[in-house]
């Protein structure tokens, strides 16, 4: 899907610690086309979250650097509720798509002319634009005290009903964006561990097209 897995292969979240189950060992998703991120599974041992001195925002803030983005992530938990606008609200941006605009309404497969005036021609491709338009919708995402900002604005295809005519195809990612958060990473015996916060690269759809 575009990219998609290459994206995700870069998703390196590797908090494999020893002495823990095997049911843990697995705390990264498995690279794939499927995109938003599935949640990890993470060891729920206490002992291996920050501590309250490992949450120091001025530290934090200076090891993330320009890679904090206000837009995509938050520090203190926002409203966690769907941020997108209901679909036939949506306004329609950027250029219409090629292969709406150039229509021929001329041609039938009977071989006679349709006589369409230019206005309802334009009516109607705004018509169709619209209903086949997939637009992406944002909701916050809690990642856990492992994450640094804790907070992610997630994109999600709209999926509430078919976007083609007739109907049976629908909105998928084509494009994702990555952003920069810090994990915490334990590596270790419990008692012997050494933890520290990295850098890793998180993936968001940015863009969905109607596709099959």
């Amino acid at each position: 899907m575009m990219g998609l897995s290459q994206t995700l292969l870069v998703y390196v979240l590797v908090c494999i610690h020893l002495g823990v189950s095997q049911h843990y060992l697995r705390l990264r998703p498995s690279p794939s086309d499927h995109l938003p991120v599935p949640d990890l599974k993470e060891d729920p041992d206490p002992e291996y979250d920050p501590r309250e001195q490992d949450l120091a925002e001025r530290t934090l803030r200076k090891k993330l650097g320009s890679n904090f983005d206000p837009n995509f992530m938050s520090i203190s938990s926002p409203m966690l509720v769907n941020l997108s606008v209901p679909d036939n609200l949506v306004k329609l941006q950027g250029h219409m798509p090629k292969d709406i605009k150039n229509l021929d309404f001329t041609e039938t497969p009977y071989g006679k002319p349709v006589k369409v005036g230019k206005k309802a021609r334009r009516k109607f491709l705004q018509w169709l634009w619209t209903y086949t338009h997939c637009p992406v919708v944002y909701t916050w995402k809690d990642l856990g005290v492992r994450f640094w900002p804790r907070y992610i604005k997630e994109g999600n295809c709209f999926s509430e009903r078919s976007c083609s005519i007739p109907e049976g195809m629908s909105c998928k990612p084509v494009k994702s964006i990555n952003k920069i958060f810090l994990r915490w990473y334990c590596q270790g015996f419990l008692k012997q561990k050494y933890c520290t916060w990295i850098q890793v690269q998180y993936p968001i759809i940015s863009e969905c097209k109607c596709s099959c």
